[in-house]
């Protein structure tokens, strides 16, 4: 049970870090925003996460 504990938080950190690397802050609020909204069974905050992201991702062209 230790064992799965450890690579989930290992997992979450990791894909924490590849966020912050890859879309900033903006990346790590709207993450945290889909998080929070999903356990705290917000739609919402999750919509609002889930947008944040989806516009971080599909940013347009310049």
């Amino acid at each position: 049970m230790p064992a799965i504990a450890l690579l989930s938080a290992l997992f979450v950190v990791g894909f924490d870090q590849f966020v912050q690397w890859k879309y900033g802050t903006m990346g790590i609020i709207g993450l945290l925003l889909l998080t929070v909204g999903i356990k705290a069974k917000s739609p919402t905050c999750s919509s609002v996460g889930a947008v944040v992201l989806a516009l971080m991702v599909a940013q347009p062209a310049l």
